[in-house]
């Protein structure tokens, strides 16, 4: 299963399996007056959004170039990963503000064994969803599947909050459900942030990291016809990079040798790291005295 089928069928799943819970959720949340597990329902809204989000940028990313987006549509995931990330801050800072409000007002909710059993069943279900999003992740490494792997491993953690402080309701403790609200509003927040940011970074087309580009430089200087590597850049397409750099070689070599030379660097390197889509080589003739000149 390729990248995209594979996303395809993570967002789907987590569109089914979050809708589920957000009506569970909020009839729960509605019963017992639960601060923490309206908080909980609200991120399980905002989970079919971003399982949506990603269904549609998914869809989008992968399709083919064309005439008008030569190096393809990759830049739709980073696109709709920081719409998702922007939901999410939105959607946190009201919980947090619902949260402090009902520590400051006292307020209370009812205790109900559905509660306990939401809760549970949310772990088993985010559980399944986070292994799930992860193997294909490792698979694909498509952001997509990080954020919504991400999400589901938070949701996980953050459902066990509200266990706990449905537990702790039960002995009077009320005041632990505003608190625990408000440290899940917070966690999505910093989830939201973080994805926004890594988003950002491809659209504003970031370099590729050093550590890879001294490695893909080391690769193209272990050729012994090329004597020198320089203005290497790289622009990101999406998950990918198209890599553009010149070559130094050897004057006294024809044209077509000077230039196979550049041409099979460039299929070896698509071949050897799986960052770059495309290389573009520039050949720079000059006279041979070493490979370090």
């Amino acid at each position: 299963m390729n990248r995209y089928e594979s996303t395809k069928k993570a967002s789907f799943l987590g569109i089914i399996s979050n809708l589920f819970l957000l009506i569970i959720k909020i009839l729960v949340s509605f019963i017992s007056r639960s601060e923490a597990m309206f908080a909980d329902a609200i991120n399980s809204a905002g989970d079919i959004f971003s399982s949506l989000m990603s269904y549609i940028g998914n869809k989008i990313a992968g399709a083919p170039s064309d005439e008008d987006h030569n190096f393809g549509h990759g830049k739709a995931e980073y696109i709709f990963s920081m719409l998702i990330s922007i939901f999410m801050i939105v959607i946190s800072a009201k919980i947090l503000i619902d949260s402090i409000t009902s520590i400051f007002h006292h307020s209370t909710f009812i205790y109900s064994n559905f509660l306990i059993v939401v809760c549970l069943i949310t772990i088993l279900i985010k559980i399944c969803l986070y292994l799930y999003c992860k193997k294909a992740y490792q698979t694909n490494a498509n952001i997509l599947l990080k954020a919504s792997m991400k999400d589901h491993r938070n949701d996980t953690m953050l459902t066990i909050g509200t266990l706990t402080s449905s537990l702790l309701g039960k002995y009077g403790y009320f005041y632990f459900d505003g608190i625990l609200g408000a440290i899940i509003s917070i966690y999505i927040m910093l989830s939201g942030i973080g994805i926004f940011m890594e988003s950002y970074k491809v659209l504003m087309d970031i370099s590729l990291d050093s550590k890879e580009k001294d490695k893909i430089i080391e690769f193209i200087l272990s050729n012994k016809d090329v004597l020198a590597v320089k203005d290497f850049y790289t622009v990101a397409t999406g998950y990918k990079y198209i890599a553009i750099l010149t070559i130094a070689v050897d004057g006294n070599l024809n044209t077509f040798t000077s230039h196979k030379i550049a041409d099979t660097l460039e299929r070896t390197i698509i071949k050897n790291f799986r960052k770059i889509s495309k290389v573009i080589i520039h050949v720079n003739p000059v006279r041979k005295i070493s490979k370090d000149s």
